[in-house]
């Protein structure tokens, strides 16, 4: 199986050079802003290619916020020289720093190297970030969280919160949460749903004014992400 990689740049042609380069050896996914990164890291890339200087979000801020869930190596794409943000980019969490312009060959013969020596990597958590990197839901480590601050949440209530925001868009009525949550041999009501999809949504509220649990009134609930 080829090694993912998550190449990030505003610069299109930058990218589709990059992409190009390493696409007869590696799976090759491709974001051009920081928000779209975030949304790509939920493919669980085996190494990420990030440039530094985007509008918006910046490469530091996307290192920052995927580091603590991703074990795999980020390298930073950048013009930038001076020692002090070379200091910034690996206390955000890089393992590389790449000067532009690069040669490609040297590229990928960093990215070979790094990928032989992270065999970490494979203990990685399945994650996925909302609301622009805001929340972050670590599937595998059952936690959430809002900008860095861990969200607790009883077994059931993550439980709904997986099953509505791995399915982003769908609606669930309250029977169909009912019964993957708690089971067909569950000797409740769906009602119980309704009290704690309150729970959750009050959690979220202190941390957030973003609504990430919507109602469809008359049939059931939504997660927008």
């Amino acid at each position: 199986m080829k090694s993912k990689l998550l190449l990030v740049d505003d610069e299109p042609g930058i990218v589709e050079m990059m992409k190009s380069y390493f696409e007869p050896r590696y799976e090759v996914l491709t974001a051009y802003s920081g928000e779209e990164a975030l949304d790509r890291v939920a493919a669980m890339p085996d190494l990420i290619l990030l440039d530094i200087n985007m509008p918006e979000m910046d490469g530091l801020a996307v290192c920052r916020k995927i580091r603590d869930h991703l074990a795999c190596p980020i390298l930073f794409l950048t013009a930038r020289m001076e020692a002090a943000d070379k200091i910034r980019g690996f206390g955000a969490g890089a393992d590389d720093y790449i000067v532009k312009p690069f040669d490609l060959d040297e590229l990928g013969a960093r990215v070979e190297a790094h990928l032989r020596r992270e065999q970490r990597r494979q203990g990685s958590a399945a994650v996925r970030f909302f609301g622009e990197g805001e929340l972050c839901v670590d599937y595998s480590a059952r936690t959430a969280a809002v900008n860095g601050e861990e969200i607790v949440f009883s077994r059931r209530e993550f439980d709904i919160l997986a099953l509505l925001s791995l399915h982003a868009g769908q609606v669930f009525d309250r029977e169909r949460i009912y019964e993957a949550v708690w089971g067909l041999e569950g000797d409740g009501s769906s009602d119980v749903v309704m009290e704690h999809i309150r729970k959750i949504r009050g959690k979220l509220t202190a941390c957030t004014q973003q609504s990430y649990i919507e109602t469809v009134w008359g049939c059931g609930y939504r997660w927008n992400g």
